[in-house]
């Protein structure tokens, strides 16, 4: 089996988002193994299956990142039991755990790189691993297990305008997808500030907007809104947005409000 550094995994199954944040952890002692064992030494190798999680907070998903969907599937009140899903950027399997624990049939785990997914899901027989796959060039026909009903997609350093296209050749009609919407891969340079991070209220709102813009001039209806309740890498607010696959008429809701949507998350996040 192969291993890693513990600070290293810690990363890859999105505990945390910097390296030198999971040293400090395992240094202190907080990281503990699937046995509840201590591993205190960020540099130790262990086993790259090995289910990490926070002293006294056993993660329910493979990686932190499975918060954000779970949080969607319930605010959105999507219902993927018996659905074929896929996952767009599934990175540890982090969304693919939490749509197979809510019934998911069968979920496609695509990503553009490679050796992510965890052990625990990439041998589950309902997890067809797609590795080394760029989804702007993917087509209905690689999809061998039958078309997907649901998508999520969680993507870094890519616009959600390279990737909602090709998506919607692929998506049933009527099927629903659940985006995460990352300012600072959406903005320009000159909007993102030090360290990556955006700040700026007015370019919250006019990357959202043009996201929920862009969606319906695609051919997507978009029925809801709302804001990560994790941040994202460095620190990062990010938004999810729910949107529907429709042959005609794609509108927005009128319940989606970015302003609002915006207002509670820097509430809730202390922005």
């Amino acid at each position: 089996m192969k291993k890693k550094r513990v600070a290293d995994l810690l990363l890859e199954q999105g505990l945390f988002t910097s390296l030198d944040e999971a040293k400090r952890a395992v240094m202190a002692g907080e990281i503990l193994g699937k046995n509840e064992e201590r591993l205190d030494k960020p540099g130790s190798l262990i086993p790259i299956d090995t289910e990490l999680h926070l002293k006294g907070h056993p993660l329910p998903y493979v990686s932190r990142g499975g918060f954000k969907l779970a949080k969607a599937l319930e605010v959105f009140k999507i219902d993927v039991t018996d659905r074929i899903v896929l996952d767009i950027g599934s990175s540890t399997g982090g969304f693919t755990d939490v749509m197979l624990q809510n019934g998911a049939q069968l979920s496609y785990a695509l990503d553009v790189g490679s050796n992510q997914l965890v052990w625990k899901l990439r041998q589950d027989p309902r997890v067809i691993v797609m590795e080394h796959t760029n989804f702007r060039y993917s087509q209905l026909a690689d999809f061998t297990k039958g078309q997907p009903t649901f998508a999520s997609i969680d993507v870094s350093f890519i616009s959600l305008k390279l990737i909602l296209p090709p998506l919607k050749q692929i998506l049933a009609v009527g099927g629903d997808v659940v985006a995460l919407i990352k300012p600072q891969f959406e903005a320009s340079r000159e909007d993102v500030g030090n360290h990556g991070i955006v700040r700026d209220r007015a370019v919250h709102e006019q990357v959202v907007q043009t996201i929920i813009d862009f969606a319906v001039a695609t051919g997507y209806s978009v029925l809801g809104l709302d804001f990560s309740p994790i941040r994202g890498g460095e620190g990062n607010i990010e938004f999810l947005v729910h949107l529907q696959s429709v042959d005609k008429h794609a509108v927005c809701a009128n319940t989606v409000s970015v302003a609002a949507t915006i207002d509670a998350a820097y509430k809730d996040l202390k922005h």
